[in-house]
């Protein structure tokens, strides 16, 4: 709801003439929390309904964490603007312990992700890292029940929710690299709206579409989803290229592979290519044992 009423505003202060309506929905990913987001169908829960609601006229636009949207986007959709990316790092948040490694043996941490948990167990084999799903709010009330002694969540949700005092630590990429496209909202329309799409031009910023692109291509070659424990980041250079880093672990935490492309141009097809070399490069190091039948 933040994301909708973020993108309201925006529109509204650039079309001032336009009535912006919030048509507010409840997914299928919102409604099952008591299984883990691999086991009942992926991220894509998150938004067919509202791809449903555009298809019926319901809604002319969808606003999403762009790291909930499938890597291949269906033919009668169009993601018209992507916006300039939050923090895309993972937070780490604990009313005891002020980062994992202060964390004894045995501790439990809580994350609704494959990819962090993979990457926190290769770090730090002791913790015992457990699934955790809901909202922001819910993820929190568990914390705090005592359900668990930390709980890993994405720095974006939290700043934006006005939640920036819960985080203890930003945890570095180094020690767990964020996922594809984290961080960044994105706006979905059906192809042929035109219109909207002019008008939403102005909320999309184009060096973040390009890390993304990048980002999100690596990913859908190696068939990126909430089934893979795969991450990617991208970032632009000081020199003013690209620079793609990303991996693929063992569920379990006991492997990963990792890698690094990058390109002194920064536009699309550069993006599409340091994404295609990283997956290539993946693929080559074995990334396929744990990719099953992507």
């Amino acid at each position: 709801m933040w994301q909708a009423e973020h993108v309201q505003a925006r529109l509204r202060a650039l079309h001032p003439g336009c009535e912006v309506e919030i048509v507010g929905m409840t997914t299928e990913g919102d409604r099952v929390l008591d299984r883990a987001l691999n086991e009942i169908g992926g991220k894509g829960l998150f938004i067919k309904e509202l791809e449903t609601a555009l298809l019926e006229r319901r809604a002319d636009l969808a606003v999403h964490s762009l790291k909930d949207v499938p890597m291949e986007v269906a033919a009668p959709f169009a993601l018209a603007a992507i916006m300039a990316r939050e923090d895309p790092r993972d937070a780490f948040v604990s009313n005891a312990h002020g980062s994992l490694e202060a964390l004894p043996a045995g501790a439990r941490v809580g994350t609704s992700s494959l990819r962090r948990a993979a990457q926190i167990r290769r770090q730090f084999p002791a913790l015992e890292v457990l699934p955790l799903r809901g909202n922001v709010n819910t993820r929190l009330a568990r914390l705090d029940e005592g359900r668990y002694e930390a709980i890993v969540l994405a720095a974006a949700g939290l700043k934006r929710l006005g939640l920036a005092e819960r985080i203890r630590a930003i945890l570095p990429p180094s020690l767990c690299l964020p996922a594809a496209g984290q961080g960044a909202l994105a706006i979905e329309t059906l192809a042929g709206r035109v219109d909207l799409q002019a008008w939403l031009a102005p909320l999309a910023d184009a060096r973040t579409a390009l890390e993304v692109h990048a980002e999100r291509t690596v990913s859908r070659l190696l068939g990126g989803s909430c089934r893979v424990p795969l991450a990617a980041w991208c970032v632009s250079t000081p020199q003013g290229g690209l620079k793609l880093v990303s991996r693929v672990a063992a569920e379990d935490g006991s492997a990963m592979v990792e890698a690094v492309a990058e390109s002194a141009q920064a536009d699309l097809a550069a993006a599409e290519r340091i994404g295609e070399e990283a997956a290539r490069s993946l693929r080559g190091q074995g990334a396929a044992r744990w990719l099953g039948s992507s």
